[in-house]
């Protein structure tokens, strides 16, 4: 929803405290703006109180001369002397307004404003109290007026004690990712704040401009206007009061921000190395390149200006996109949360950065607590911490196969020439990370996710896939299996067709259908593979349920708990020196993209109904705020690294490890999770997938599967002709479009898809927004936070089938 034009300069003013003086400086504002010829807005979205005093009505009394210029205008109003929250409650009852209501309405009447004006001029858009005085919903003005994302100009207190209350409200606006272009406050001689906050804030690029306060008022009304009238005039037309210069400033820091913008394609195709892109595909025009001005909730605003429906003045300069990648897999609840920023500034402000080996800081404690008791309840014992999910995962190997030769030590082959014929067992497609040893853990494959040192060390099934197709929920059998089923005795086609999309839950009822014919090919497969392999295998390594990078690839939940059971039900050939709390192999379940109730579980062990030796979690563990990997393993994993010697201990670490920004902002970002995992918004979402009488039962762990992507919509999109399949649960959809197999190297799906990031002009909403998107290969995929309203997703849902072909809902 932010806001940008060419021609029109748009800034918010918020106050450091009631009684400041803000309608004053507006009003003294809108002459210096209509005195240097501009035409001016003055907007007052809430006013309380009595309407002769209303401050739109004094704007509109003091324009003076210059009346035939400026507009000034009220959205909400009530008569009662009261905060916005109580008027709008006490008038209405529980039709209070919402802050979409809110911000549709500035929107809107700045809209209206702009085609009047063909888009050039000053608006400016004037508060109610201090930065944190409630909007009519209740909530803060900063929070509510955040989607806007309008530069401010903040009026400062110049009584008692101003001092404080100007510097907190302007770090308030900061942390909520305001930009501040200017500090106004009235020249009281007596405290004089405006000396010490000039001082103060020439540091912080802020400039402080101080104008003399405001006649006293007197009791003859008559001569109190025309006093007033004489006041407004000196210091909206006189250089000496400084207000010219400021309108001065406040249209270059406009015209800077246009310019940094256009720029930044041009500058960042020269200087930037992307990952994951083919740079001569790339152009430097902020058409291929997506320039992101700022982030909030589920959206990114990004300048658009030679997207083609930017072709006059009066277009705003940045197009609104729905993040449809969740930001690369990290958004839990959204951009710029203020909870979670508040608790990044916390530990920031306590500890900043702390070493960590040997020592604890109490975030990084709870976090651990919080886990272990969490997704690693029952199993895990220790965590330990890095920055990311691919050293993380590096973490995990290491562990598990330190772990492998001290339960299983060797007579013939000991020592480092043993580690590095080590090998590990996975699947097809697996993808860890882009560090050197996760790297090996994965099968070389097609070559995608290679380098020159690239060395694949283990052996890989090619696994079966879950998908739903033409509306039916389909297992597709790899041809290894298909053959070796029918070579003994079963059909390959018997296990395809599972049945309609409403048995979803039946092929995750993994404990039911151990017993199936199909577990038992399963069984028998690996048994016969595992015999014929000829590499020491030291540790089994999933992506349990979906294996991301791979191409959103949902394996069949039975075959991966049949290899768990498998590899942990056989020791390998070589002597055991003792018994614990794992058996065969060490299991490492990869969840740094499925963990942290991203499939609608906090952790996939329930599902799956096994639990690992070492699990990863990342990404949305830190709400995507800042970067954090936890790796939890077993004791008896721990218990290897124990001896008398240094070396012996797991000697990896990073300067960052347990870094208590991080590791709070993890810990509040669990706690919001919690609170979302009751709301009436995740029980919608479950109620369609597994009925009403069942979803009590999931919020008591039982285990059902759901999404929040509608079964209606994926039932439809499952039958166009131009997909070839489709699958989903939580908070993914993957669709896979028919371009005859060409798998990662196709650009299919981009292309077909590519007209969801433009701006859906036919939409009626107040806020038509595009779609942001990732693709691997053939495969388009969504991901929605964990807190993404139900209705946004509708809108995302019916774009997608527009542009796929099929915008009629049955």
């Amino acid at each position: 929803m932010a806001l940008l034009y060419r021609h029109l300069r748009v800034h918010q003013i918020f106050g450091a405290n009631t009684d400041v003086g803000k309608t004053i400086f507006a009003t003294a504002l809108v002459r210096a703006s209509a005195h240097g010829d501009h035409n001016v807005l003055y907007l007052k979205p809430v006013s309380t109180g009595d309407i002769r005093d209303a401050d739109d009505l004094h704007v509109r009394r003091f324009s003076g001369r210059f009346s035939g210029r400026v507009e000034a205008d009220c959205l909400f109003r009530y008569d009662e002397p009261v905060s916005p929250h109580l008027a709008a409650l006490r008038h209405g009852g529980a039709n209070q307004v919402s802050d979409g209501t809110l911000v549709n309405a500035i929107t809107s009447r700045l809209g209206s404003y702009v085609q009047a004006t063909s888009g050039a001029g000053h608006v400016y858009v004037e508060t109610a109290g201090g930065v944190h005085s409630p909007t009519l919903s209740g909530s803060t003005q900063l929070d509510a007026y955040r989607p806007l994302f309008f530069p401010t100009i903040l009026i400062g207190d110049s009584k008692l004690g101003g001092i404080s209350s100007t510097i907190s409200a302007y770090e308030s606006l900061l942390l909520r990712g305001y930009t501040v272009d200017a500090l106004l406050l009235f020249r009281e001689d007596y405290y004089q704040n405006w000396e010490y906050l000039t001082s103060y804030f020439a540091e912080k690029g802020v400039p402080v401009t101080a104008i003399p306060p405001p006649p006293a008022r007197i009791s003859s009304s008559e001569k109190d206007i025309t006093n007033l009238e004489s006041y407004y005039k000196k210091v909206s037309q006189s250089d000496s009061s400084g207000l010219s210069k400021v309108i001065a400033q406040l249209t270059e820091r406009h015209q800077s921000r246009v310019k940094e913008l256009n720029s930044m394609p041009a500058r960042t195709h020269s200087q930037i190395w992307w990952p994951f892109v083919q740079h001569s595909l790339t152009h430097p025009n902020s058409k291929s390149i997506a320039v992101i001005d700022s982030a909030h909730k589920d959206y990114f605003s990004v300048y658009s200006d030679n997207n083609p429906h930017i072709s006059l003045d009066t277009d705003s300069l940045l197009g609104y996109q729905f993040d449809g990648s969740a930001s690369w897999w990290t958004q839990t609840l959204g951009h710029s949360n203020p909870t979670l920023t508040l608790a990044a500034a916390r530990a920031a402000g306590r500890y900043g950065h702390t070493i960590f080996p040997q020592s604890i800081h109490l975030p990084a404690l709870k976090l651990a607590e919080t886990l272990l008791a969490g997704p690693g309840k029952d199993w895990a014992s220790r965590v330990f911490y890095t920055d990311n999910g691919s050293t993380g995962m590096e973490v995990a190997l290491k562990m598990a196969l330190r772990a492998y030769t001290k339960r299983y030590p060797s007579e013939r082959d000991t020592g480092r020439d043993r580690g590095k014929k080590l090998g590990v067992l996975g699947l097809k497609g697996s993808y860890h990370g882009d560090t050197i040893g996760v790297m090996n853990a994965c099968d070389a494959g097609d070559g995608v996710y290679t380098c020159e040192w690239h060395e694949s060390k283990g052996f890989w099934f090619d696994p079966p896939s879950l998908t739903i197709q033409d509306g039916r929920i389909v297992i597709t059998l790899p041809r290894s299996l298909r053959q070796f089923a029918s070579n003994g005795g079963a059909h390959g086609e018997d296990f395809v067709w599972i049945g309609a999309r409403g048995s979803l839950n039946a092929v995750y009822d993994v404990e039911k259908r151990l017993g199936t014919t199909l577990a038992r090919v399963y069984r028998e497969f690996i048994e016969r593979s595992l015999d014929n392999i000829k590499t020491e295998i030291a540790a089994l390594v999933l992506e349990p349920l979906v294996m991301g990078a791979g191409g959103m690839i949902f394996v069949d939940p039975l075959f991966q708990r049949v290899l768990v059971d498998v590899v942990r039900s056989r020791s390998p050939p070589v002597k055991q020196s003792s018994e614990g709390g794992w058996s065969g192999i060490p299991v490492i379940f990869d969840e740094v993209f499925v963990g942290t109730y991203r499939m609608g579980h906090q952790t996939t062990s329930t599902i799956l109904g096994v639990h690992p030796d070492i699990a990863v979690y990342a990404k949305m563990l830190s709400g995507g705020l800042v970067p954090l990997a936890t790796t939890l393993a077993r004791e008896e994993i721990f218990e290897a690294f124990v001896g008398e010697r240094k070396d012996q201990a797991l000697l990896h670490g990073h300067s960052y490890t347990a870094y208590p920004v991080a590791c709070e902002v993890a810990n509040e970002t669990m706690k919001q999770i919690r609170k979302l995992t009751e709301t009436e918004g995740w029980n919608d979402a479950r109620r369609k997938w597994i009925g009403e009488s069942t979803v009590e039962d999931v919020n008591d762990g039982a285990t059902r599967v759901w999404s929040f992507w509608d079964p209606e919509f994926v039932d439809k999109i499952s039958k166009l002709s131009s997909v070839k399949e489709v699958m989903t649960l939580g908070c993914v959809l993957a669709i896979k479009i028919d371009d005859g197999g060409k798998g990662y190297r196709s650009t299919a799906a981009q292309r077909i898809l590519d007209p969801i990031k433009n701006t859906d002009a036919s939409s009626n909403s107040p806020h038509p927004f595009g779609i942001h998107f990732r693709t691997l290969g053939d495969i388009a995929y969504f991901i929605t936070s964990l807190n993404t309203e139900g209705q946004v997703i509708k809108k995302v849902e019916d774009r997608i089938l527009e542009v796929l072909g099929g915008s009629d809902r049955t």
